[in-house]
């Protein structure tokens, strides 16, 4: 069941494993190096995931073709997006908000790998409104 506990256990999951890779590599390297180093974290860790997956978006019941691809789609629950930049910017956040919206999921993930603490500056979650009141 998924409720606000279940929840937070994941995100906790997830950035524990974005630590690993990053105490393993550190900052610098290509956003593609992580992501593969992550995937392969959260196998380790037994979390299911889909990788690079095709973000449908539906207009007036038409389905619009697109190019949108989320890093991770973590438990079917929480869109995870890799960066590896100076600094996240409001368009990362609103891709982020917007993959949310669009996939219905409560929660969001943003991971910069371009920091020196992932934990105290390389992460940032989101909650999609629609889900506020998660038990």
């Amino acid at each position: 069941m998924m409720d606000k506990e279940y929840l937070k256990n994941l995100i906790y999951k997830i950035n524990g494993a974005a630590i690993e890779v990053h105490k393993a590599l550190g900052p610098g390297l290509l956003e593609s190096i992580y992501h593969k180093c992550l995937k392969h974290e959260l196998t380790l860790r037994g979390l299911n995931y889909k990788s690079e997956m095709l973000v449908p978006v539906y207009y007036k019941e038409m389905l619009v073709e697109t190019d949108l691809w989320c890093d991770l789609f973590v438990e079917n629950s929480i869109v995870v997006e890799l960066k590896a930049v100076e600094r996240v910017l409001p368009i990362h956040e609103a891709q982020i908000l917007t993959y949310m919206k669009l996939l219905e999921v409560p929660m969001g993930l943003i991971i910069n790998f371009n920091c020196l603490n992932i934990y105290e500056s390389g992460q940032k979650t989101y909650v999609n409104e629609l889900y506020r009141f998660l038990h």
